[in-house]
């Protein structure tokens, strides 16, 4: 059993390869829009904005900690996924949730900008200096948003087990390398790797919910142990540990909460 994240540019096959890989394996496919569409964190102003890839990461600028919440949002909804394990997930920076778990194959699809221009030319009915300026756009907007948000090149091979080049290699011969390599050994769930991953979904959802409450926190657990830490002038500090336990408490899992709340310098000091 394995979690395979293939990250992609527009046009370069790779949500046709994630598909059928997920056929040949028998595992969940799901994509970003999946995860807005099926998810009740979402029905807020912000996410409802960024739907569209090309809508600027700054946008999430105009809103309170609109980044925090996105990620905090985006992250759970993903890794509740990824705790059943048997899944493909192919959408902007997947392999970035999940440092540090071994069960997770995370690919790079990338094709010739002359097929993808077109294949854009063809499906839309543009013409070639269109399509280039359209797939040019998206690429640089991809980068845009992971770099903003995540911190990351989504172009740096280093980030990936496999980067496959589709065009001598064709959509079928990377489902047969990427299906091959799910079923090595470095690759199957082990009794380590899945507490990982269940520790980092623990802390997402506990984020997911604390995030509205006081989004500058920092989220950690081990072992159904949430650890919370924020920042707190100390006259409100135990009114904001009670409420932070409370609510922490009602996410499914949670054996215990620890809140640390680092002293605030007040406004004006």
């Amino acid at each position: 059993m394995a979690i395979v994240t293939i990250s992609r540019g527009s046009y370069s096959r790779g949500k046709e390869v994630a598909e059928k890989v997920a056929e040949r394996l028998g595992y969940q496919c799901i994509g970003r829009d999946l995860l807005l569409a099926t998810s009740e964190e979402f029905n807020t102003p912000e996410i409802k904005l960024i739907r569209a890839i090309h809508d600027a990461p700054s946008v999430l600028d105009r809103f309170t900690y609109g980044k925090e919440k996105y990620i905090a949002f985006i992250q759970a909804a993903l890794l509740r996924h990824f705790r059943k394990d048997n899944v493909v997930y192919h959408g902007l920076a997947g392999h970035f949730f999940v440092r540090g778990v071994s069960h997770v194959l995370k690919v790079r699809i990338i094709s010739d900008l002359a097929d993808r221009v077109r294949l854009e030319m063809e499906r839309e009915k543009i013409s070639e200096k269109e399509a280039r300026r359209i797939i040019e756009k998206d690429d640089e907007e991809r980068r845009k948003w992971s770099k903003s948000l995540y911190g990351i090149d989504t172009w740096d091979p280093s980030l990936y087990d496999l980067v496959i080049h589709i065009h001598k290699l064709r959509v079928e011969d990377a489902v047969d390398l990427i299906c091959h390599t799910a079923g090595r050994q470095q690759f199957q769930a082990t009794l380590e790797s899945r507490q990982a991953m269940a520790n980092l979904a623990l802390a997402a959802e506990a984020k997911a919910i604390l995030i509205k409450v006081r989004p500058d926190i920092e989220v950690s657990a081990e072992n159904g142990i949430v650890e919370v830490q924020t920042r707190a002038l100390e006259a409100h500090e135990a009114e904001l540990i009670q409420e932070m336990e409370s609510l922490a408490k009602t996410v499914h899992g949670v054996r215990d909460v620890r809140v640390k709340v680092v002293p605030a310098v007040p406004y004006g000091d």
